[in-house]
């Protein structure tokens, strides 16, 4: 079943414009962050973004871009620590990646899949950060997933929230 209309190409499978751009039929839903220590100031935590690539998708998932909005102050990672584990109704598997990039200016990490993860499937991703954010707060990461192919339009998901705490000893006036 193929539709055609002023340059649009609608599938069964794919939704691609005639200037080559492909879409999601279904982008991927975002399933939230956490992050494994929420102390301010902690050294090694992991911050984990899950999001779900529905069955009707159309195409897979290739990359995800995870920008932190502007804060207080920002944690700090270590992009050559990043990791991804896909889970279907059968298995869990370990993606391997293509790359990892972070772009000096606004440290917004894309992660980039070797093996685009199929619709159906859930995908994790595990940010290293090497340090915490020095303050308290919320912290908004914004997700964009992005399809395969040569021109991929990337679908922004929402917002990851991390609670990163002030430690007990600055709340004490200790300092």
């Amino acid at each position: 079943m193929l539709w055609a209309h002023a340059g649009l190409s609608l599938s069964a499978h794919a939704v691609q414009l005639a200037n080559g751009k492909t879409y999601f039929v279904q982008p991927p839903r975002f399933e939230g962050a956490t992050a494994t220590q929420k102390a301010a100031y902690f050294w090694g935590s992991t911050y984990y973004f899950t999001l779900s690539v529905p069955e009707n998708a159309g195409e897979s998932l290739q990359a995800v871009m995870i920008a932190p909005e502007d804060g207080p102050d920002r944690a700090r990672f270590d992009v050559s620590q990043t990791e991804a584990v896909a889970k279907t109704k059968e298995q869990e598997t370990r993606v391997p990646l293509r790359e990892v990039t972070q772009d000096p200016k606004t440290r917004a990490i894309t992660v980039t899949f070797d093996q685009p993860v199929a619709p159906g499937s859930v995908v994790k991703i595990g940010l290293y950060a090497t340090r915490n954010p020095d303050v308290g707060g919320i912290y908004l990461y914004g997700v964009t997933a992005y399809p395969t192919g040569e021109q991929p339009y990337g679908q922004f998901l929402g917002y990851g929230r991390i609670q990163i705490t002030d430690p007990s000893f600055f709340r004490h006036g200790f300092f």
